[in-house]
C-alpha cells in the first residue's frame, strides 16, 4: 500500500473516534442524571451515586482519548494531502511538535507506519473506555432493581 493510501486510511479510522466520543459524551450524560437523580428526589443512594461518578470519570477520560484521536486524524490527513513531499513536512511536523513539547525530542525519528500503529493504539485506547462506560452502564440497569431492598 502506497504511503499517501496508508495516511489517509488511518485518517479515516481515526475520524471514526468522534462517533465513539458522542456516544460517550450521552453516557456520561446519563451517569451525570442518575448520579444526581436520587438527591433530587432527597434520597441517598450509594450505587447509584458511585455509578454515577464512575461514567463520569470514565467519561472525562475518553474525552481526553477523543482529543488526542481528533488531534491525530487532523496531522494524518494533512500529511496525505502532500505525499510528494511527505519528508519534509514529516521534519516540520516533528520540529513543531517538539517545539509546543508535545512530543519528545528523541521521538522525531519514527517511520509513518509506525506512527500510524500509535494513532490506532489511541484509537483502541477510546473504545476500551467507551466498552467500559457501556458495560457499566448495562450492569448499572440490569442490577437497578436490587437497589431498593
Amino acid at each position: 500500500m502506497s504511503t499517501d493510501m496508508q495516511l489517509y486510511c488511518v485518517a479515516s479510522l481515526l475520524r471514526r473516534g468522534r462517533s465513539l466520543d458522542q456516544f460517550s459524551t450521552g453516557l456520561t450524560l446519563l451517569g451525570v442524571a442518575l448520579g444526581l437523580a436520587p438527591w433530587w428526589q432527597g434520597l441517598y443512594n450509594p450505587w447509584v451515586l458511585s455509578m454515577g461518578c464512575a461514567l463520569l470519570v470514565l467519561g472525562a477520560l475518553q474525552k481526553y482519548w477523543a482529543f488526542r484521536v481528533a488531534f491525530d486524524a487532523d496531522l494524518f490527513q494533512r500529511m496525505a494531502d502532500s505525499p510528494s513531499t511527505l519528508h519534509d513536512r514529516t521534519q516540520a511536523l516533528d520540529q513543531a511538535l517538539a517545539a509546543l513539547r508535545l512530543q519528545a525530542d528523541n521521538r522525531g525519528d519514527r517511520s509513518w507506519p509506525e506512527r500510524s500503529r500509535g494513532a490506532l493504539t489511541l484509537l483502541r485506547r477510546q473504545a476500551m473506555v467507551l466498552a467500559l462506560q457501556i458495560l457499566l452502564t448495562l450492569t448499572g440497569l440490569l442490577a437497578s432493581p436490587w437497589w431498593t431492598i
